[in-house]
């Protein structure tokens, strides 16, 4: 956002809610956040432990889920976030040829 979308929001917002509103709007919405941010933080550590649990279940039923990749496989390297590559270009993104980029 540019600093002048900033100030024409403000001064909308203060002809719409008038000056003496705006700072119990901003407290409401700053509550408001705060809640979200606690809901989502609990949903998340929820999810986490369900997870934690199926695969301590499949583990104790001898479904697989504790072994690595089966073999011939490579895993992710850690902390990288992609697959490993193999220096050759990927054919579902092509890169377009300078020519294309010309027109």
């Amino acid at each position: 956002m540019k600093p002048s979308h900033i100030i024409v929001l403000v001064v909308v917002l203060v002809v719409v809610f008038g000056a003496s509103k705006l700072p119990d709007v901003a407290k409401y919405f700053g509550q408001s956040l705060k809640v979200l941010r606690k809901e989502m933080r609990e949903f998340h550590d929820e999810d986490s432990a369900s997870r934690r649990q199926t695969v301590r279940l499949l583990c104790a039923r001898g479904a697989g889920a504790c072994r690595g990749p089966p073999s011939g496989e490579q895993s992710r390297p850690k902390g990288t976030g992609r697959r490993p590559t193999t220096g050759e270009p990927d054919a579902r993104f092509p890169i377009p040829s300078t020519a294309e980029n010309a027109t």
